[in-house]
């Protein structure tokens, strides 16, 4: 798993409220002392089983299912994906995943990031696509500009001209599922995002520094990338 430096985890569970989420999701909060009760919306609750502290940003269930956590656990189990899934949503702030009543769901397979790439896009529009990703997530990742500055390469002007970048496991997130028309509407070759079974190999270098081919001949979109 792609490492998250815990000042990361930390100002998200600070900014983004339990409260929130659960309100959200159409749940009816009651003040009841310190905590807010409602419905567990993770098991069939009749009598309320919801306990969230907003003071420490937490919830818990004092019924059934007896689960609980902070936001990270929270958009886990109601959207079924994985804790490097939810730091994303999170990060983003990417709601409406909190709008609705929360439906029991298996492990997700279907991204809920808006997708980057249209399945009809050309080859040199899809590695630009890829090629930017990537050096946003660099501009965006501290402990990644860290590392190439113990390498020595402290220059932002080379960073920015030969577009370099950071793969961290979270481009997959943001393409077509293969479950999806889309996900097989472009006939595709090993390697390409577009193609069915992307999420196996669409982060080929996790937790790598990807530099496109650039010169006279080859640009960062000239398929040689």
């Amino acid at each position: 798993m792609p490492y998250v430096p815990p000042e990361v985890k930390e100002r998200i569970k600070r900014e983004v409220s339990v409260q929130r989420l659960a309100e959200a999701r159409g749940i009816k909060l009651t003040r009841s002392g310190k905590e807010l009760i409602g419905l567990c919306p993770f098991h069939d609750d009749h009598n309320p089983s919801l306990n969230i502290d907003p003071a420490k940003n937490v919830w818990s269930c004092k019924g059934a299912c007896g689960e609980g956590g902070d936001v990270f656990l929270w958009v886990m189990r109601a959207e079924g994906v994985s804790f490097h899934h939810a730091l994303e949503l999170l990060k983003r702030d990417h709601f409406p995943l909190a709008v609705g009543p929360i439906q029991p769901v298996k492990q997700s397979t279907v991204p809920k990031l808006p997708p980057l790439i249209d399945a009809t896009a050309d080859d040199k529009k899809l590695l630009r696509t890829v090629v930017d990703y990537y050096h946003r997530t660099l501009k965006d990742a501290p402990e990644a500009q860290q590392y190439l500055i113990k390498r020595g390469l402290q220059s932002g002007e080379i960073i920015d001209r030969f577009k370099l970048g950071y793969a961290n496991r979270t481009l997959c997130l943001h393409l077509p599922a293969s479950n999806r028309v889309d996900g097989d509407a472009h006939p595709s070759h090993p390697g390409d995002p577009r193609s069915r079974g992307h999420q196996d190999h669409a982060d080929l270098y996790p937790g790598r520094h990807p530099c496109p081919a650039t010169g006279p001949c080859r640009d960062p979109s000239s398929g040689d990338a």
